[in-house]
């Protein structure tokens, strides 16, 4: 009768399937299986209704913004910000760390190769001088091995949880990246906005110069007295005073984009603010969508997730730990012989129980299962705040919207006031330049006013956009 040769491997076949089975069992009942966990966003919006899917965050930040200009500006600091090079350099560490823990379920094996002199004491042995050699030399070489059972799963469990810091590293890159898109774009409409001041600034200044004239000329013809003139030349000053922080703003706005673009202070090629388009089809999607869109919330639940298998870990050392370690190679005293019957190995199984660990273990525990409902929160509070910045974001774009056309309606009564003023100033005694000076002022700040009108509303599509998660496409 002929055997099969894989008799015996097919007979042991469901020993070791019954062995699997065991060890997964017991990998169950001590480690616990990572859920998503469950967190209210029906009214992050406060208010905001909706029911549509469509988010302002699925947009390309491309056609978002349509400057030119600003697109380069955002393209470089996507290359040259030091911030989301860092965030580059964290994913490369975790990267090395799950690679780390993946091996960590492999065996170990070590090379060790060494020589041996000994020398005993000619008083230490009890033979008569000569008779044996005091001196020997072992030769050794040898490879080997060590291997851990992941019995309890506290090796997997240690795998999941690098594995979600590099997921963490990653949403918190692309964090990064998104944040950097609305800094550059909001430092950009800035800096339009203090041009458009500046140039408003200037204008206001021509026209009071000539008005300066005006009061000289009707003071001569008796129209005015000399308090009005002074009293306009005063007017100039005050427009004049101003010129100097603007320019200290434009500068301290431009050396603060430079930094975003990771380059040294200087000046940045931009265009006009009347040229940017504001863009008003601001879909926010569900509020649960955050949950997939905003980098930042899925960077908390992903840490969330680690400090879940961190406390998967801890529980597995209340356990024993079954340890595998072997061991072989060459060994002599004399070189000659190295290879001739000097082959030894020796395997050791050992099964580790703790049973007094000075309360590591418990501390442990207890620290793992902290930090895990630390992270938990912090899940929740990252989410909350990021409702919070969607509400804030859609509630100053539809109030500077409300003022748009109230401010127009302003500037154009002020324009008329000032005008007739400045007639009835020269042609009736029925007012002075008192009138001229507070209609003058009022139209001014109106106009600074509407700047900073158009300039909240780009603002606010540029951090709802970000307060969606947009900027990462």
């Amino acid at each position: 009768m002929k055997l099969n040769p894989y008799h015996n491997t097919l007979t042991r076949a469901p020993k070791y399937l019954t062995v699997l089975l065991i060890a997964a069992c017991l990998n169950a009942c001590v480690t616990k299986k990572y859920a998503t966990p469950a967190v209210k966003t029906d009214d992050l919006y406060r208010g905001q209704t909706a029911t549509d899917s469509a988010s302002l965050a699925q947009m390309p930040w491309r056609n978002l913004f349509t400057d030119v200009k600003l697109q380069a500006l955002i393209e470089r600091g996507i290359v040259e910000n030091l911030d989301l090079r860092q965030a580059i350099e964290r994913i490369k560490i975790a990267e090395a760390g799950l690679q780390q823990s993946r091996l960590a379920l492999l065996p170990s094996l070590q090379a060790d190769v060494s020589v041996t002199d000994a020398k005993q004491s000619a008083r230490a042995v009890n033979f008569p001088a000569g008779t044996i050699n005091l001196e020997t030399q072992t030769y050794r070489a040898q490879l080997g091995t060590s291997w851990e059972a992941d019995i309890w799963g506290k090796l997997s469990s240690a795998k999941r949880s690098a594995y979600a810091s590099l997921l963490q590293s990653d949403a918190a890159k692309r964090a990064v990246q998104t944040q950097l898109i609305a800094n550059i774009a909001n430092a950009y409409y800035n800096l339009l906005a203090l041009d458009q001041q500046y140039a408003i600034t200037l204008k206001t200044i021509d026209a009071r110069t000539k008005n300066v004239s005006t009061m000289k000329a009707l003071k001569e013809g008796a129209v005015v007295n000399g308090a009005a003139v002074v009293q306009a030349e005063a007017n100039l000053y005050a427009a004049e005073v101003t010129l100097p922080d603007l320019k200290r703003s434009i500068r301290e706005t431009e050396n603060a984009l430079s930094v975003l673009l990771g380059t040294a202070p200087t000046g940045i090629d931009r265009s006009l603010l009347a040229d940017q388009q504001v863009y008003g089809n601001l879909q926010t999607g569900l509020p649960a969508q955050l949950l997939q869109n905003r980098p930042d919330v899925q960077a908390a639940e992903f840490a969330f997730r680690a400090a879940f298998e961190n406390t998967n870990v801890a529980r597995t050392y209340f356990y024993p730990a079954l340890t595998l370690t072997a061991a072989g190679g060459l060994s002599s005293l004399q070189l000659k012989d190295f290879f001739n019957n000097a082959v030894f190995y020796n395997l050791v199984g050992g099964l580790t129980q703790p049973i007094f660990a000075k309360g590591q273990n418990r501390a442990r525990l207890t620290t793992a299962q902290a930090q895990q409902q630390l992270a938990f929160y912090t899940f929740q509070q990252t989410l909350l705040t990021s409702g919070q910045e969607v509400s804030n974001a859609l509630f100053a774009y539809q109030t500077a919207k409300e003022k748009e056309g109230t401010r127009a309606k302003q500037i154009a009564s002020l324009t008329k006031a000032v005008d007739f003023t400045q007639e009835l100033l020269r042609y009736s005694s029925a007012t002075n330049y008192t009138d001229v000076l507070t209609s003058e002022q009022s139209l001014l700040a109106a106009q600074l006013s509407s700047v900073n009108d158009k300039l909240q509303q780009l603002q606010a599509v540029v951090n709802l956009y970000r307060a969606l998660g947009g900027g990462t496409r």
